[in-house]
């Protein structure tokens, strides 16, 4: 007897539990009849005609998905916080059982048509239309997560060193400003003038960080207030890149390339070709370098980005330095037959230019330049040396190495040979023809082979001076190129380094538009 009634009593409750439960269910579902018994969407929530539905603007965001500096196309993932009051919705929380707050799909109420005006892809339609949280007081809170596609415009001067300043500007798409006013959200008294960013749902971006984010409302006074283009609510994202990607993956690579043709000139003045190889192999590296980066940056002719500039410095020097190559080439390659070397520039490359690079002069000061018979005879001092062995051999064995009865047969005699002048060359050839006629043609010969091994080093002193002029401009021009490239890559760089985002947002205002600490 006792099992049974406490079944009966277990079955009661039951029952009682099932109908409070539809009772509840039904209490919610009686509000939202009442509520939208004579309720019309398509009509503003106003009781006057000439009164404004004051709709505040608050955006979250929780992730800066990427910015395209080719198609200049900014995309990010916020929620938009709309909040309006309807009057048609309030109800008196006595006369329905306590509910103080409902959930009512959006698409079914009155909505201010808030949407991106600069968005890119021409989608209005926001992600999801999450339901509508409506209070007793008819205050409307409305929170949908969108991802918008914005348009940015791209300031590619200093890239990849830059920061750019992105916007995404709301308003009414149907609404006017008389019928619809735009405010920033209202936290416990004080205006959200910011992008909201939590950080605990707040993915961060690897190219770029975040620097400034204000929010305030743009009035446009070309337009009136009739129009849709007059009010509208402007949230900035003011972003500086990290270039460290950029560095590692372009601009390093493309120094070191750009370096090796400095390299060249430690190859001899006379490897024109090697130098040359070199050199365009070098010039071709870096063309490639700089398709990389135009496909990159936005095709416009407004500014050429900063590292675009660095690579055609580095092309241009090493255009100048190949065409360097070509005239030491030319230099080096002169032989007496086809140029002439005057004084002056002797004295320049072989005197002047040494002792301003520190090195001793390479011309000879013993070197002297005689004129005879309208030509220019040049003569150093080891061919003074060349004269005087060939006195001693012309001499020696005519003279003491000859048998007596040889001296005899040719016509010699001591007497003789003690009566010749033999002080100069010229002094002996006249005593030997006029002892002995034979001997004037062997003189003559030897005098022929002495001549024409003078002008051979004559020669061979004229191209070796033309070598060493060829070596001195690529000296000149090695350390010119050093300061050049090292210059040009730190002056370059240093003005994209000091390129950074200002300490504020907006000129002429000094505030932060940051929420208090």
């Amino acid at each position: 007897m006792a099992v049974s009634g406490f079944w009966t009593l277990i079955g009661i409750l039951a029952v009682v539990g099932s109908q409070m439960v539809e009772v509840e269910c039904n209490e919610e579902a009686e509000l939202i009849r009442d509520l939208f018994k004579d309720y019309n969407k398509n009509i503003r929530p106003v009781k006057r005609h000439e009164d404004k539905v004051q709709v505040q603007i608050k955006l979250t965001l929780t992730n800066l998905i990427s910015l395209n500096e080719k198609e200049e196309t900014l995309t990010t993932n916020v929620w938009i916080e709309i909040q309006w009051v309807d009057f048609r919705l309030s109800w008196n929380i006595t006369e329905y059982y306590g509910i103080t707050i409902i959930r009512v799909p959006s698409k079914t109420l009155w909505l201010p048509d808030i949407v991106l005006e600069n968005n890119i892809d021409g989608k209005f339609d926001l992600t999801y239309y999450a339901n509508v949280l409506i209070q007793s007081t008819g205050e409307m809170y409305w929170l949908p997560p969108c991802i918008y596609r914005s348009t940015c415009s791209v300031e590619i001067t200093y890239f990849p060193f830059d920061y750019q300043n992105c916007t995404l500007a709301f308003r009414s798409q149907t609404y006017n400003a008389n019928e619809v006013e735009l405010i920033l959200a209202v936290d416990k008294g004080v205006k959200i003038e910011w992008v909201e960013i939590d950080p605990e749902e707040f993915t961060e971006n690897g190219e770029w960080a975040i620097v400034h984010r204000p929010a305030r409302k743009v009035i446009n006074s070309q337009y009136s207030p009739d129009e849709l283009e007059y009010q509208e609510i402007v949230f900035n994202i003011i972003i500086q890149r990290k270039p460290l990607f950029y560095i590692v993956n372009i601009i390093l690579p493309c120094a070191l390339i750009s370096s090796l043709v400095v390299l060249a000139y430690f190859l001899p003045a006379q490897a024109g070709g090697q130098k040359l190889t070199v050199s365009i192999s070098v010039l071709l590296a870096q063309t490639v370098f700089l398709f990389l980066i135009a496909q990159k940056v936005p095709e416009t002719s407004l500014s050429v980005p900063l590292i675009g500039k660095y690579i055609i410095f580095v092309m241009c020097v090493t255009t100048l330095i190949a065409t360097n190559q070509i005239v030491v080439l030319n230099f080096s390659l002169r032989s007496p037959s086809t140029h002439t070397m005057s004084n002056s520039v002797k004295r320049l490359f072989l005197e002047m230019v040494p002792r301003f690079l520190g090195m001793s002069p390479l011309a000879d000061d013993n070197e002297v330049t005689t004129e005879m018979n309208g030509l220019r005879e040049r003569r150093r001092s080891s061919f003074g040396l060349m004269q005087r062995a060939e006195e001693y051999v012309l001499k020696q064995p005519r003279s003491e190495m000859m048998f007596d009865k040889q001296r005899e047969r040719h016509g010699l005699t001591r007497s003789i040979v003690d009566n010749m002048d033999i002080s100069s060359t010229a002094n002996l050839y006249k005593s030997l023809a006029q002892a002995a006629p034979e001997i004037k043609q062997c003189v003559d010969a030897c005098n022929f082979i002495a001549e024409s091994t003078r002008q051979q080093n004559n020669i061979g002193s004229v191209i070796e001076n033309w070598v060493l002029i060829g070596k001195m401009i690529d000296k000149v021009c090695f350390w010119a190129a050093i300061l050049l490239f090292i210059i040009g890559t730190v002056s370059i760089f240093l003005t994209g380094h000091y390129n950074r985002a200002p300490e504020w947002p907006f000129p002429g205002e000094h505030n932060k538009y940051e929420p208090p600490l």
